[in-house]
């Protein structure tokens, strides 16, 4: 241990940023421990590292008494000020106990310490990076997979795409470049654990704001998302803005916007709806791209029937429902898709009730 060690911290302070003086009480923390071990004592020491020179002294800490009981824990009095005449009863004294051959054990001591803190300072640095990323975007290499889970590799760190977080129709092929959302940043005893994400809505939007600068700068807004991954997302989107048509800007010229994020979520279909503050207009558009002839609309229940022609009745509803069920998702409101034809026949039935019940009126009088 010399003034070498000294120069090495005070680089390290500069360079990752770790301060000298913990270091230094890190060192002195661990020496004890190391002194201990390997000199087999029992008695209480205190080391110390001088800030300049950098050499290290071992003292053992002893209470000074008029009747000392243990030679390893007290000293008397009239020893204790042989060292210095200021000790008085119930002082500790400082006795320099330090080894021969303890700048070796010192020096290994130091590197190990010093290793470790820079590998924990690393971890914070990376932590603290990506804590303040969640819920954004980072673009990664594919490296492995791990029971099921796919490694993402960030470049400082890596991540992790757990099951849930996959969308079925994708194949995670090695050395691939993938976008993923980050929902959860962990510390951990290895470090810090990112869990990543390709299903997440979030993921969408943070597509569209990197794609349409007029989202980035707020000139258009997304309301709401609603999304089921790999297969189909539905956006909302208001223009703050008279003069900038909110979906035409996310399309952008010839669907080059749109068709970026579409690509980057491997075909994903994406229906962008301008969102409107007038329920029935609202919940007309979210069943985009069917043609809807007609909203009804319970405000207390939150729920409405919707009437669409014979022939758009499929498409309104969607395969297995899912245009019906991402609008009713979109919206917040519960939807009923009902067709022409079948709304004249429920009107007709009610009214065959209604004249019915009248002729058992007739009938009983």
């Amino acid at each position: 241990m010399s003034a070498e060690l000294i120069h090495a911290l005070e680089q390290l302070e500069k360079e990752k940023g770790i301060e000298m003086g913990v270091l230094i009480e890190a060192i002195e923390a661990a020496l004890i421990s190391a002194y201990k071990r390997n000199f087999g004592s029992t008695q209480n020491v205190k080391i110390c590292i001088d800030r300049a020179s950098g050499d290290v002294k071992v003292f053992a800490l002893k209470r000074v008494t008029s009747t000392p009981e243990s030679d390893i824990a007290d000293i008397s009095i009239d020893e204790a000020r042989k060292l210095n005449e200021k000790y008085e009863e119930d002082d500790v004294a400082e006795i320099e106990v330090t080894p021969r051959k303890f700048g070796r054990i010192a020096a290994q001591t130091a590197k190990q310490v010093v290793v470790q803190r820079i590998r924990e300072a690393e971890r914070g640095i990376i932590f603290d990076e990506f804590y303040n990323k969640e819920g954004d975007i980072v673009t990664g290499i594919i490296q492995r997979s791990e029971r099921k889970n796919i490694i993402i590799d960030l470049g400082k760190t890596e991540a992790i795409i757990t099951p849930s977080e996959q969308t079925n129709n994708e194949e995670y092929r090695f050395n691939d470049r993938i976008k993923t959302y980050i929902v959860e940043v962990k510390k951990t005893s290895k470090g810090p654990q990112i869990i990543v994400s390709r299903t997440h809505p979030g993921l969408v939007k943070r597509l569209f704001e990197l794609e349409v600068p007029e989202i980035h700068d707020g000139t258009v807004e997304i309301k709401s998302i609603s999304r089921e991954p790999g297969s189909r997302t539905k956006i909302a989107v208001f223009s703050r803005d008279q003069n900038v048509d909110p979906v035409g800007a996310c399309v952008g010229q010839k669907g080059t916007r749109v068709q970026a994020i579409v690509d980057e979520l491997r075909g994903e279909k994406i229906d962008i709806i301008k969102w409107s503050s007038n329920p029935e207009e609202y919940i007309a558009s979210s069943l985009s791209p069917a043609k809807v002839v007609r909203v009804d609309i319970n405000e207390d229940e939150r729920s409405a029937r919707v009437t669409v022609p014979d022939y758009q009745l499929s498409l309104a509803i969607g395969k297995e429902g899912q245009n019906a069920r991402l609008a009713a998702k979109l919206t917040g409101w519960k939807i009923d898709i009902k067709s022409e034809t079948q709304l004249r026949a429920a009107i007709e039935q009610q009214m065959f009730s209604i004249d019915t019940a009248y002729n058992v009126e007739d009938d009983e009088e």
